[in-house]
């Protein structure tokens, strides 16, 4: 069998198991967070309550987070799901009614992943019990994704890694446009 075969069935399985395994006390959690989440309700929240409360730390973390979303928001949807045009997992793998809420977008990467990962990873070097904090919703996010059919395991996979590249690149930006700039005009 081929990697992407492989890939396929680790797919399958894990997406009819945590679409068919999650209590429903849970499953109304997990729609909760997600609900919180959508439209990147919960992580502007955060992000208020950052610059409301943290003082200095606070604004840094928030800023930080939020411009991670941002660029995790344009990659992942902007042109992650433009590139790969994924069809979501077929409703008959879902044994509940979720699946019927589901967007006709791209599969293929997971945005609301790459959002909460790209806020959580951001904030945390400047805050890090906010980062930690942060942690619980965004893991329950991309739990929340697969469990309601919305996308297989390798497409919050995918979320979570553009979601930690972009907080990478959001926090190292600055600098590294400044050493670029110094050594073009030679200062």
């Amino acid at each position: 069998m081929s990697l992407l075969t492989d890939v396929r069935e680790v797919d399958r399985v894990m997406t009819q198991r945590a679409a068919s395994r999650v209590p429903a006390g849970v499953a109304r959690v997990l729609s909760a967070v997600e609900e919180s989440a959508e439209g990147t309700k919960l992580w502007c929240a955060a992000a208020a309550v950052m610059v409301w409360r943290g003082g200095r730390r606070g604004r840094r973390a928030g800023a930080a987070g939020l411009a991670a979303l941002v660029v995790a928001q344009l990659a992942s949807n902007g042109l992650g799901k433009q590139l790969a045009d994924r069809p979501r997992p077929p409703a008959e793998w879902i044994p509940h009614d979720e699946v019927e809420d589901r967007p006709d977008s791209s599969s293929f990467p997971s945005g609301h992943t790459a959002a909460a990962v790209a806020f959580t990873a951001a904030v945390a070097p400047s805050w890090p019990v906010a980062g930690a904090v942060c942690a619980v919703p965004a893991a329950l996010v991309g739990v929340e994704r697969v469990q309601s059919g919305a996308h297989y395991p390798s497409d919050v996979a995918a979320g979570a890694v553009i979601g930690l590249a972009c907080a990478w690149l959001t926090r190292r930006a600055p600098g590294l446009l400044l050493r670029y700039w110094k050594r073009r005009l030679h200062l």
